[in-house]
């Protein structure tokens, strides 16, 4: 294989990538040809060098979905992001998966947690309001001012949480955006 038909095939395999990017990845390509042929390596040594044109296309489409992951942040294009990364590898299918499950369920459990504490704190509001209205056996023998005081200090925390939670989230996005743009930088060194 020489250098046009390497240009050629690293071409065809980055065919959905934006146009852009593609010139500016062939572009990179041919001026590192141009740096190693004046060394004196040979066209094939330099494609020994850069390896197979399906593993370079790959990494950079999944360098370019991390790319819209960062500008467009949005659940679909994290999900593109790691499900690409995670074609990389076996590692990277192991260790970025199951660690993304384990973040995922742990921000599910938060807002949970925060749903039902504004879900209680309410419900302790409309017990009050209620509690007339119930039969005599079901009557709830709390004093209407510590029933508005819990339902107030567990909408609070709810609300609280529910913040925090968000912020997380949005910390653990550009969390995960930064690792995958170091563990591909790795993958192309």
């Amino acid at each position: 294989m020489n250098r046009v038909e390497f240009i050629k095939d690293l071409q065809n395999e980055l065919k959905s990538v934006p146009e852009n990017e593609i010139a500016d990845i062939l572009y990179d390509c041919e001026e590192h040809f141009e740096v190693e042929l004046s060394k004196g390596k040979s066209e094939e040594e330099i494609i020994k060098e850069l390896g197979n044109s399906k593993s370079i296309a790959k990494s950079y489409k999944v360098s370019s979905k991390i790319n819209k992951a960062e500008k467009n942040p949005s659940t679909k294009n994290l999900f593109r992001a790691i499900w690409s990364a995670m074609t990389l590898g076996l590692f990277n299918l192991i260790f970025i998966l199951g660690s993304f499950i384990l973040v995922i369920g742990f921000l599910f459990g938060l807002y949970a947690i925060a749903i039902s504490f504004i879900v209680g704190g309410i419900s302790s509001f409309f017990s009050i309001i209620l509690s007339p209205f119930l039969p005599e056996n079901i009557h709830i023998a709390v004093h209407p001012i510590t029933s508005i005081s819990f339902g107030t200090c567990f909408m609070s925390l709810g609300i609280l949480l529910f913040m925090s939670s968000a912020y997380l989230t949005k910390l653990i996005y550009q969390i995960i955006i930064k690792y995958l743009r170091w563990n591909i930088d790795m993958i192309i060194t």
